[in-house]
């Protein structure tokens, strides 16, 4: 019991929140806050600072957490090792993906890892990326799938694929008989961007500068499809990762036009935190990095359907082969 509240006060501060840490203990705020004030009870010291607003830790507070945080870090990674002893893939494997990874892509994944594991499952949900990293930061999800993954005190960031970027535009744009495009070529031209406060904007942006061409944008928008969907109406062109065009390109409803000044690609990342990570979670974690473990039981048959996944949010399906990489993950100068 007195581990638990020890749990709950490294919660309440590491997410600077009570209502954050009720929610990833599964308990209410009152009891949360009754687990510190308990706390400090014992200890006889006050280990936050509630007059202020955020509350603060107190100097005592701060070197309490520093030591329990690691006791907790350590606890939940023993205990995460002897689950895995028992070697089962079972349960359900939470995942949080941003739009952009498509509902396609993940379907195979999904439907594979329930081919293989008949005892699992996988619940994924299509979110913001700012709502992805809450997610996984706060217990919700096991596993985030995020473009431009950084690495935090409380996160784990593991390389997944980079994907190149291409110029896109409707078939009828003079760009689309061009075997290749420079930032030379896109200026002065009509541009339906990313939202300028996405990572991906400022890429694009950054490494274009560079080359000397500010892009004429006339839309933004904070995800893939709706971009898509302003280029084939021809509002503009746009810079996209090849994977999520895939559809309209066997469609022929759009024109990929390779960029090679400057390069681009964006860098895809799977985000976990660094407490408890269940040995079911590290296998899917395993399989849509391309390296299945050589002990796993393959039924015979076809893979199961995509339906073996419980899905959440919107996403569009679209057809994308993977692109897969296990580089160590280095962003600058991708996109």
């Amino acid at each position: 019991m007195y581990f638990e509240a020890v749990k709950i006060f490294c919660d309440v501060v590491r997410l600077n929140s009570f209502s954050r840490a009720a929610t990833v203990n599964r308990i209410s705020q009152s009891a949360v806050s009754q687990n510190v004030l308990q706390l400090e009870k014992g200890l006889g010291v006050q280990l936050l600072d509630r007059s202020k607003r955020p509350f603060q830790l107190t100097p005592e507070g701060k070197v309490y957490f520093e030591g329990c945080r690691t006791l907790v870090e350590e606890y939940a990674a023993v205990e995460a090792r002897v689950r895995s002893l028992r070697n089962e893939v079972a349960g359900t494997v939470s995942v949080a993906a941003i739009y952009s990874v498509g509902l396609g892509d993940m379907s195979r994944y999904v439907a594979q890892f329930a081919h293989l594991y008949p005892k699992a499952k996988v619940r994924l949900a299509y979110l913001h990326p700012h709502r992805v990293q809450e997610g996984v930061e706060t217990g919700d999800f096991d596993l985030g799938l995020v473009s431009y993954p950084t690495v935090g005190r409380d996160l784990v960031a593991l390389p997944w694929r980079d994907e190149p970027m291409v110029v896109v535009c409707r078939p009828q744009h003079r760009l689309a008989g061009h075997k290749e495009a420079r930032a030379a070529d896109l200026r002065g031209e009509r541009f339906v961007a990313f939202a300028d406060n996405l990572v991906i904007r400022k890429e694009i942006d950054r490494r274009l500068a560079k080359h000397g061409c500010e892009l004429n944008v006339v839309m933004a928008f904070d995800n893939v499809e709706t971009i898509k969907r302003a280029v084939e109406i021809g509002e503009g062109i746009a810079i996209l990762p090849v994977p999520t065009i895939q559809a309209e390109l066997s469609g022929g409803v759009l024109v990929a036009v390779p960029l090679v000044e400057p390069v681009m690609v964006r860098p895809m990342g799977i985000i976990h935190a660094k407490r408890l990570l269940s040995h079911t979670a590290q296998v899917f974690i395993d399989l849509i990095r391309g390296g299945l473990p050589q002990t796993a039981e393959r039924p015979a048959g076809p893979p199961s359907s995509p339906a073996a996944a419980q899905v959440e949010g919107t996403a569009s399906p679209v057809a994308v082969r993977p692109v897969r990489s296990r580089r160590r993950l280095k962003t600058k100068e991708k996109v």
